[in-house]
Parts: C-alpha cells; sequence; structure tokens
C-alpha cells in the first residue's frame, strides 16, 4: 500500500498529479516533468534529514497512484498533504493509504499530533476528513494555529488527528496496531 519514496516513479507520478482536479490540491506543484523530478529528489533528501516523511501511494497490483506525506515536522507533530490520480477518486484509497501512514506515523515514528490544513473551497478533502472518526475540527481550540494558516485571508479549515485518539478508535474496532505497512524498496 505504501512505499518510500523513489525517482523511479515519477513519471507515473506526475501524469496523475498534473490532471486539472488534482493538481490544484497539490502541495508541491511542478511546472514540469523534471521540476517533479527535481521536487521528488529534494523530498527523498528532506525526509534523510528527518525535515518530513514522505510515501507512495500503491494501488494492489503495486502501482503508484498518489503520495502521502507529512511536512513542517515539529515537536512531533506535522501537517498532512496527500493526493491521489483521479482514477483512483471513490475507491478507498484515500482511507487506506492513510491509515496505513498513521500507523506508521504513531506507532513506529513517534509522531503524536498529525494536522490537517484543508481549503474550505476543497469540499472533497473536507467531507473525506470529516468521515473519519479520529479527526477533529480544531478551528477554535487550536486558534492560533489556525491564524497563521490564515494570516493574509481566511482560506483553510484545521483539523488535527492525536495519536491517543486514533489509537482509541482502533482499540474501539478491534484493529491491532500493525508493524509491517512498510514495504522494502
Amino acid at each position: 500500500m505504501l512505499k518510500k519514496r523513489e525517482l523511479q516513479d515519477c513519471n507515473v507520478l506526475y501524469e496523475l498529479m498534473t490532471h486539472p482536479d488534482v493538481f490544484p490540491y497539490v502541495r508541491q506543484k511542478a511546472a514540469s516533468y523534471d521540476e517533479f523530478l527535481f521536487i521528488t529528489k529534494q523530498t527523498i533528501e528532506a525526509e534523510e534529514r528527518g525535515e518530513l516523511i514522505s510515501r507512495t501511494i500503491l494501488d494492489e497490483w503495486g502501482a503508484p497512484i498518489g503520495t502521502i506525506s507529512l511536512y513542517d515536522i515539529e515537536n512531533q507533530s506535522g501537517f498532512l498533504g496527500t493526493w491521489l490520480g483521479k482514477p483512483f477518486h471513490g475507491k478507498g484509497y484515500n482511507r487506506l493509504a492513510k491509515d496505513s501512514f498513521f500507523q506508521e506515523l504513531f506507532y513506529e515514528l513517534g509522531i503524536e499530533t498529525v494536522y490537517m490544513r484543508i481549503r474550505k473551497v476543497n469540499i472533497r478533502s473536507k467531507k473525506a476528513a470529516e468521515k473519519l472518526p479520529f479527526v477533529i475540527q480544531v478551528n477554535e481550540s487550536r486558534k492560533t494555529l489556525y491564524n497563521q494558516l490564515n494570516a493574509n485571508e481566511t482560506v483553510y479549515d484545521l483539523y488535527e488527528i492525536p495519536k491517543d485518539l486514533y489509537t482509541f478508535y482502533l482499540l474501539r474496532n478491534g484493529l491491532q496496531q500493525s508493524n509491517s505497512h512498510l514495504l522494502e524498496a
């Protein structure tokens, strides 16, 4: 389902990312394949330095279909960024990728809180986030962070996934914490 980012996946991922229904919502936009290759190389290097965590999302046949990343890691927390290619929207891949990623973040990498900033106009992403029983909208309770995100104009809603709430969700639903969700490269 997830694997570490590799340059060999860039061709497929770039084609998926440039779709007009996907591109506006991608955090690391690239205007050309060469630029995407460069950004991916920078992402791999930033992960080696501990600045972010990024994975390629795979379909059931092992083909790249999107990415999921934790950016701006500070004090055991960071911001989630994820995108899927248009042909994979609405098929459950987003939820599976997030579950696998959260398992790795919370139980292997020591992350305590995952934030999501979602554009107020991105109804698809807001609905997907609000379906998750372990996600809390924190526009009011994290007002300082919310105001930082919206310093120039109110663009984003802020959501939080705390490790303890995610763990409670797993326990309540009889789900196991997994230690084997990252494929060997």
